[in-house]
């Protein structure tokens, strides 16, 4: 068994056990949100195996569940890159240089908004605020906010992601 093939075991498990802690509840529609999450969770996505299991344990068509998926705006359809940008484009980020930002952004991973570098390390997401709006124009890799942006910096944020992850 490859390596890839026992971590997909391995989460499809947990989701089982936390589908089994809802008491039986997990038949239930009204965990389906809750349980949507878990999965996201665990892959970073709504990975296509991982649904096929909950409309089984949840005995409902998953057709269904890709409906209630595809309504909300937080769930993933696609895998992520292994770092995650949003790019802030609330008001004060966009007054203070976002939309440059931005251009920085596609031009140096050569991919749009909801794409992946074509080496699968970086996705770019946008958001409406970050809540750092003192340090406007911001984003975020991976949890982490980079404030008072730059192309310039950008680039060497940027840089340091790829070294980091090929060894350097």
């Amino acid at each position: 068994m490859s390596c890839s093939v026992k971590a997909q075991d391995s989460k499809l498990s947990e989701l089982n056990r936390f589908m089994d802690a809802l008491k039986g509840a997990s038949r239930s529609e009204s965990n389906l949100i809750a349980i949507l999450h878990k999965v996201q969770e665990l892959y970073g996505y709504l990975d296509r195996d991982a649904m096929d299991e909950v409309a089984a344990t949840m005995n409902i068509p998953t057709a269904h569940i890709w409906g209630v998926a595809t309504f909300y705006h937080y769930f993933k359809l696609k895998k992520p890159g292994k770092h995650v940008i949003a790019i802030c484009l609330g008001t004060a980020c966009y007054i203070k240089g976002a939309g440059e930002i931005l251009e920085k952004l596609k031009e140096e991973l050569k991919t749009d908004i909801g794409g992946m570098t074509s080496d699968g390390l970086f996705s770019l997401e946008e958001a409406r605020c970050l809540g750092a709006c003192g340090l406007a124009p911001v984003m975020m890799i991976d949890g982490k906010i980079y404030g008072s942006l730059t192309p310039k910096k950008v680039s060497e944020i940027l840089q340091g992601y790829r070294k980091r992850s090929s060894g350097e």
